[in-house]
């Protein structure tokens, strides 16, 4: 319960969660000029509880095809207050003018947004990005207060080997006193020692326990990934009662449907569900990553700003409310926050395209597939036969063999083309400006009637997702970076989900169809994927002949 006494003081009381003494005590809370000035002790009982608000460990904002202005109204209502961001998407598009935006827009509303300074921009050198962020924009980036941590150092080859254009952006970051993130998918052993030895302190890309505590044994934190497509919670949670100080939550990437149903409190949920200490997943869910990327987020003490939420109980914890720096934020389910009409920038330069040039010669039938796999962004690969049809390969639906493409849009040039396994659609096509890590075009078809008008959806719109069904096209625009939308957040969840909806209607049965395609052009991710330039073997790191 609240009780307002002037536009700077109030308090709140309830059953205060002290995560730093691991205690439970009814409490009144006194809030003044957004920081709290003091918290007594009574002797009444309460029904609801106090606990610091919740923190996302690594996100990309940009995911969730929402600027940070509009994220923030949802993100607010599930008890997130804060997120460490990396805004690699649009920088990949935009450059430092795309951080910039970034920057900018999470200013107009009171949520607290900590961004990092892309370390790889762009991730490889077998892709067209939009921009490049160098050694001299990487240093201009990391000077700014704004700016907290170096993101995810994908390039661990790079790392590894001592490329010195990679050592320079970690000596830069090391001058600044600011932690490097991490992203290490499946290394191990000597390569990893390396990886860490360099400064790299966190990891969000372990798929399995054993690579996670190797990690962890080796000096890295480990941030429990959930996201729309990548969830390793379910392998990982065990890290909990193990490591409750070296764990964080973070959802990485979170499409804007599940955005709405929850965020950070549902994995505190689900971890409480697991019977996991109370106090060890609070901490995870908000101490430690205060502590490691030194936030100024409050955690419920005196002289802290106040930041905290407030729950009905320990068993449903559904968030009642939730404030940032003294202001009440989100009240029973709705945000309190206004909406900001989003400036839009973008760069979108290509032509349509025409059927002829999705053809895949035949020189050749047996090839090798992409096969997807669901819940991860790791993929494999097989060696399929195909028919062909006046002299070019042909997609084969009944053995869920469906082809491929990713398209340029910095430049008009030849799409690239290949196969894929597992994405399970029996007819139409599905398309997408976001692709990871240079949002080129990426679409998968089972025709390529379908793919080109799927493809040409997205071109005309300068950005978005799209869907073609029976010759009938949808498209949800993204008309920002091509990465997010200008409308509000619940026409952007409703569009997408109806996207999504069609798009399982036409055979897939992954359970985030547009996220898994997203990732199908992540060349920093094992085993083969898909850039514009051509088929891609992560592990050798080379193209594919």
């Amino acid at each position: 319960m609240a009780s307002q006494s002037s536009n700077d003081e109030f308090k709140v009381s309830g059953n205060l969660i002290d995560i730093h003494q691991g205690s439970i005590y009814p409490a009144e809370v006194l809030v003044k000029n957004k920081k709290i000035v003091r918290i007594d002790r009574v002797n009444r009982k309460y029904n609801n509880y106090l606990l610091p608000g919740f923190i996302d460990a690594h996100i990309h904002i940009e995911s969730s095809m929402l600027p940070p202005s509009e994220f923030a109204r949802i993100a607010v209502v599930h008890g997130t207050v804060a997120t460490v961001s990396d805004p690699h998407e649009i920088a990949n598009v935009l450059g430092v003018k795309g951080v910039e935006y970034m920057l900018a827009d999470s200013k107009k509303v009171p949520f607290k947004f900590y961004f990092g300074a892309p370390s790889c921009v762009p991730a490889t050198n077998f892709e067209t990005s939009g921009a490049s962020i160098g050694v001299k924009e990487t240093d201009y980036l990391l000077k700014k207060k704004e700016i907290y941590y170096l993101s995810e150092m994908m390039n661990y080859p790079g790392v590894i080997n001592k490329d010195k254009q990679v050592l320079a952006k970690i000596n830069l970051s090391k001058k600044y006193r600011k932690p490097i993130d991490g992203h290490a998918p499946g290394l191990t052993g000597p390569p990893l020692k390396k990886y860490i030895r360099a400064g790299i302190t966190t990891d969000h890309e372990s798929y399995h326990l054993n690579e996670a505590l190797e990690k962890i044994k080796l000096g890295m934190k480990i941030i429990i990934r959930e996201g729309s497509a990548a969830k390793n919670f379910r392998v990982l949670h065990p890290l909990i009662k193990k490591y409750p100080l070296l764990s964080m939550f973070g959802s990485d990437d979170k499409h804007p449907d599940e955005l709405h149903t929850g965020h950070i409190n549902l994995l505190v949920k689900r971890a409480l569900d697991l019977g996991y200490d109370l106090i060890d997943v609070l901490r995870i869910a908000s101490l430690n990553p205060v502590n490691h990327y030194r936030l100024d987020v409050g955690q419920l003490r005196v002289g802290d700003w106040a930041d905290f939420i407030v729950i009905d109980n320990l068993k449903n914890f559904r968030v009642i409310s939730t404030y940032i720096n003294g202001s009440l934020v989100s009240k029973n389910g709705r945000s309190q926050i206004k909406r900001i009409k989003p400036k839009i920038l973008n760069r979108f330069e290509i032509l349509p395209k025409k059927i002829s040039d999705f053809r895949f010669p035949s020189q050749h039938n047996k090839i090798k597939a992409i096969v997807t796999l669901d819940g991860q962004l790791i993929t494999k690969y097989e060696e399929v036969v195909l028919l062909s049809e006046n002299g070019s390969l042909i997609p084969d639906p009944l053995r869920d063999i469906l082809k491929i493409t990713v398209v340029n849009r910095y430049a008009d040039k030849k799409p690239a083309v290949a196969f894929i396994k597992n994405f399970g659609l029996k007819n139409g096509a599905i398309a997408s400006s976001v692709a990871h890590d240079s949002h080129n075009i990426i679409a998968v078809g089972t025709n390529d009637a379908d793919l080109v008008l799927a493809v040409n959806g997205i071109i005309r719109n300068k950005g978005g997702l799209s869907l073609v069904s029976n010759g009938h096209l949808q498209v949800l625009p993204l008309t920002i970076g091509g990465l997010m939308s200008h409308l509000p957040a619940s026409e952007v969840a409703a569009k997408y989900h109806q996207l999504d909806y069609l798009a399982k209607k036409l055979g897939s049965k992954l359970s985030a169809p547009f996220m898994t395609l997203s990732f199908m052009a992540l060349l920093v991710i094992p085993h083969i994927k898909l850039s514009d330039i051509g088929l891609f073997d992560a592990d050798l790191f080379h193209l594919i002949n």
